[in-house]
């Protein structure tokens, strides 16, 4: 099967296709990635060999790989998805490819309509024209809980909630889900959305909180902390996800949506605290900082669906993900710089 991965370059697009070749080796990769700030080609090594980040690499530069292909482009660009699926024989899609920070959707909202809404819209409607409406072919859109808006101190987010996106990031995020159900609905494509809760692991960009974390404190600079550091996230080891991802492509109904959650709640500040004393740095290093705007107080998913239905859930406790993460950022430390 040939199979193409957008944003795989990327932090869990990446552990994914480590994963998924490990798992599938007789399946083929087609990578596309546009490698933005968090596209990093040195993500997908020893799959991918190039020098440095890659993106310095034109648009459309293509590197073999045996069982992954990279191409760098753009999921807007209509002309290049089709020539991507007709060349490559295109037989299944896992979209991880988003624009996914919140602080730069607050200054810049329309990146992020463009390449989460109107890019999913491209892939899907190259999909529906190679495939036909009704094929088995699957498409899988990976979006986030933060389309469902915010939690108090009690309840869970489930595959029925409402959304109540909080921020362009998520509504863009939101824009596309209604997309991805939308070509389920009309045109009857194989398409499954999956919402996940936050990731940590191996790969993630430098500009994220637990990367941030631990950057600054090993430089011994003031760690920032949004308000009061009391917003809750459920905490989701990135192989954990992979797993429910691969269930989701390989036996999911057409058309069902599914909630991935890590059963690990933790506020902000004690993850912080955790990883200061993890790096036997001084707590004297937090620095509280003016709240980000509409900053969503709680996550917390219900991951029962996929429970039931695909017989998956979380394998790792936060306890062990987050030394497995620190250790893995101390091994690679050129990870931690821009």
């Amino acid at each position: 099967m040939n199979i193409l991965v957008t944003g795989a370059a990327g932090f869990i697009g990446s552990n994914f296709v480590h994963y998924y070749t490990t798992k599938y080796p007789e399946d083929k990769i087609i990578v596309l990635d546009k490698l933005t700030y968090a596209g990093d080609l040195r993500n997908l090594a020893p799959l991918v060999m190039a020098e440095g980040t890659g993106r310095e690499l034109a648009e459309g530069t293509i590197i073999e790989g045996e069982k992954v292909k990279f191409i760098r482009g753009d999921i807007c660009d209509r002309e290049l998805v089709e020539k991507i699926f007709a060349e490559d024989k295109i037989e299944g899609v896992i979209h991880f490819a988003a624009e996914s920070h919140v602080d730069n959707s607050i200054k810049n909202p329309s990146i992020f309509v463009e390449t989460n809404v109107l890019g999913t819209q491209v892939l899907l409607d190259v999909a529906k024209k190679f495939w036909g409406e009704g094929s088995p072919n699957k498409f899988v859109h990976i979006s986030t809980d933060e389309v469902y808006g915010t939690l108090g101190e009690e309840g869970y987010f489930t595959e029925t909630r409402a959304y109540q996106p909080n921020s362009p990031y998520s509504a863009s995020k939101a824009g596309s889900d209604m997309i991805a159900r939308a070509y389920f609905e009309t045109f009857k494509m194989n398409v499954n959305i999956t919402n996940c809760s936050n990731n940590y692991g191996p790969y993630q960009n430098r500009e994220k909180l637990i990367p941030t974390i631990i950057r600054k404190a090993l430089a011994d600079e003031k760690v920032p902390v949004y308000g009061d550091g009391m917003n809750v996230r459920d905490w989701l080891f990135v192989e954990d996800h992979c797993i429910a991802i691969d269930l989701v492509f390989h036996e999911a109904p057409a058309g069902e949506k599914y909630c991935i959650g890590g059963h690990n709640e933790m506020h902000n500040i004690d993850i912080v605290k955790l990883i200061l004393e993890r790096l036997g740095k001084s707590e004297d290093l937090i620095e509280f900082v003016e709240d980000r705007k509409g900053h969503d107080y709680r996550y917390a998913i219900d991951p029962t669906k996929i429970g039931e239905e695909l017989g998956w859930k979380p394998e790792t406790a936060f306890a062990g993900g987050i030394v497995k993460t620190v250790d893995w950022y101390l091994q690679n430390a050129s990870r931690l710089v821009a």
